[in-house]
């Protein structure tokens, strides 16, 4: 049998477009002589589709549109999926057709609806419970749909399927001895070797053949990876890795699955060789160029301080956009330091982007002039402090939402997720923006990214390395008072990111992290409280890019008034 895996990019709601992308793999794989060929979950929808499943007539346009697809399959057996509703009962499925000479054939139902993290299936659709096998040049060939061959321990939520029935093992009792399995499974780092592992567990259990194929692109806050895996069994009775596409990648995998064990000597994976920066590069550049143009943008905007989050930010935009649809505005105050500003038009000359220097100082003293006095009137404090920095920010805000409203550019953030964990932002300030890049990664991975992004600076577009060495060397500043360092609130960021990532990814309680860590109690009780508090920012921010097991978005819902402390064990 010679199988097609179809890594397609569909927009959400695009029903023709996406119906379009799909005809033309299904010819394009009949052109390559494949028997089957696979698309991605909910391909002519997109995926997630959220509430459009309720919008009146959103799910019977793409049922339409999967019956102009179905006649494109005439020498060649397409699985895609859909959203599809049962004429009888009115009940929504997560379902794929199964397509042969030109018309639907067959129609499979996924089994495990996932509700935890990004996913709300269990909210739109209605499980299935039936095990489909088809016939394809003389394989016999079973139907899955993601979770129904993760069970969520791919992302730690195996327990949610405890005692339900393992779609798999049924499918291999009905006779199959080939899976495939389409998926729009969210990229996340580390999980999809944790999916490979998955696949292999499988074969190794029912000596049987299995094919993957995940969505490509991004939607909204979600980036898809595009994975494409066959995994079997070798010569030597071992699970391995017949044959898989590389990541982030278009092309369609074609491959001729024999009927026997392949030689004991499995291909090289292009997701092995990959690296963990070189993985968040390409999320991260995929995730802004289709939120862009998704969205009906051409061109970015966004502030470049000469610290190490807004060149990283910018580095993304040029790499995901193009250098001439990205404008980048240098915005000093009186405690800006000159070595930011010329780190600033270093990077924007090396890289070839416009840049535009708009100092704030100005704006800056006629606010206070403007603003003092009211506080004097209500007896405040007229002392600097926080208030008189976040009007830095506030003012630096001003001016990019201006840049924005008046170039049509979208703006971007450029905060990282330590930042947004403890508040360590300004709402309305440097919080501005309809996309947060880095939002869901922390400062000690923006650093190793930056050094990656130096070393691989070809790989990512650019003539020569495009951060200054300065921005990477020196401390992290906020610069909005004299002599400021990141380090005057907050702990050291190697600290404080593990701190983040064991409270907020793992959900580790206090008392745990300092067992673990042995960073002092005050310390962790502080980052802890600041993390809670700080829940009404995180629910202001723009929409940001998830790239980790738990991001501040969708996936996390942690009320903003409450009263669970669990740090003050600490402290007693």
């Amino acid at each position: 049998m010679r199988l097609a895996l179809a890594p397609l990019n569909p927009t959400v709601g695009d029903l023709t477009a996406n119906a379009d992308l799909a005809i033309n793999a299904i010819v394009a794989a009949q052109d390559a002589g494949a028997d089957l060929v696979v698309l991605p979950e909910l391909v002519l929808s997109g995926y997630p589709p959220k509430d459009l499943l309720w919008q009146q007539g959103f799910v019977e346009a793409a049922m339409r549109e999967a019956e102009r697809v179905a006649v494109a399959a005439r020498d060649i057996v397409a699985v895609v999926g859909l959203p599809w509703r049962e004429a009888e009962s009115g009940v929504l499925r997560n379902c794929l057709l199964v397509m042969r000479d030109g018309r639907i054939q067959d129609r499979y139902n996924k089994r495990l609806l996932p509700t935890y993290d990004v996913f709300d299936e269990d909210r739109y659709f209605t499980a299935g419970h039936r095990a489909v096998v088809i016939e394809v040049a003389g394989r016999r060939v079973g139907l899955a749909i993601c979770e129904d061959l993760w069970r969520g321990d791919d992302a730690g939520f195996a327990a949610r399927y405890h005692g339900k029935p393992d779609p798999v093992t049924e499918l291999v009792s009905a006779g199959a001895d080939f899976i495939v399995s389409p998926s729009a499974s969210p990229f996340v780092l580390g999980k999809s070797m944790a999916q490979r592992d998955i696949l292999k567990r499988h074969a190794a259990r029912h000596g049987v053949t299995l094919a993957s194929v995940n969505q490509l692109g991004g939607n909204d806050d979600l980036v898809f990876d595009g994975q494409t895996a066959i995994v079997g069994m070798n010569s030597a009775g071992d699970p391995v890795t017949i044959a898989a596409g590389a990541p982030f990648q278009s092309e369609i995998l074609i491959h001729d699955c024999a009927d026997k064990p392949v030689p004991s000597r499995a291909p090289i994976d292009p997701l092995l060789a990959a690296s963990g920066e070189a993985l968040l590069w390409k999320s991260l550049t995929l995730g802004v160029r289709d939120y862009v143009h998704k969205t009906g943008f051409s061109d970015v905007v966004l502030g470049l301080s000469g610290g190490i989050d807004s060149a990283v930010t910018a580095c993304i935009a040029i790499g995901a956009l193009g250098a001439a649809h990205v404008l980048t505005v240098g915005m000093p105050s009186r405690y800006s330091s000159e070595g930011s500003v010329t780190d600033a038009e270093v990077l924007a000359r090396s890289a070839g982007t416009k840049f535009l220097l708009a100092p704030i100082e100005r704006l800056h003293d006629v606010a206070e002039q403007e603003i003092l006095p009211h506080f004097k009137t209500l007896g405040l404090d007229p002392r600097p402090g926080v208030t008189e920095e976040n009007i830095q920010s506030r003012l630096r805000g001003l001016m990019l939402m201006a840049l924005s409203n008046k170039t049509g550019a979208l703006l971007l953030t450029t905060g990282n997720k330590s930042e947004l964990a403890v508040g360590y932002c300004t709402l309305y300030g440097d919080m501005n923006g309809g996309l947060a890049v880095l939002s869901d990664v922390s400062k000690t991975q923006v650093f190793a990214l930056a050094r990656w992004i130096n070393a691989h600076h070809r790989e990512c577009g650019f003539k020569s390395p495009p951060i200054p060495e300065s921005t990477i060397e020196k401390p992290p500043s906020a610069e909005l008072k004299p002599d400021q360092t990141d380090q005057d609130s907050l702990p050291p960021y190697d600290e404080l990111d593990e701190i983040i990532e064991r409270y907020i990814e793992r959900r580790q309680s206090p008392d745990r992290i300092v067992a673990e860590t042995h960073v002092a109690p005050e310390v962790v009780a502080k980052v802890i409280r600041l993390i809670d508090v700080n829940e009404y920012k995180r629910k202001q921010t723009a929409v940001g890019i998830k790239v980790t097991g738990v991001a501040f978005g969708s996936g996390r819902r942690y009320p903003i008034a409450q009263h669970w402390r669990p740090e003050r064990s600490l402290l007693e």
